[in-house]
């Protein structure tokens, strides 16, 4: 079980909660290739270890948390809030 303390409500089991996905950089339209926009929309390395991910409280504040949280064991180091629109 994951427990993620929101900033707004406190802790919370993570069932309370939407995975967006991990956080990466936007690139810019106007200079971006439709390759390099499809790996910006699909593909990820997914490797074992400390990841910044996106979530959204949505049972509790609908607010987008930025979380950097362990794939392997589960385990959250921080937790952020980043605004209604999930960008920083």
């Amino acid at each position: 079980m994951i427990t993620l303390v929101c900033p707004h409500c406190g802790p919370r089991d993570a069932t309370e909660f939407a995975y967006i996905g991990e956080r990466t950089a936007r690139p810019d339209p106007n200079d971006t290739t439709p390759q390099e926009w499809r790996g910006y929309l699909y593909l990820r390395s997914n490797p074992a270890g400390w990841a910044d991910e996106l979530w959204l409280h949505r049972a509790g504040c609908g607010r987008y948390l930025a979380v950097r949280r362990h794939r392997t064991t589960g385990a959250v180091d921080e937790v952020r809030d980043v605004g209604a629109g999930g960008e920083p």
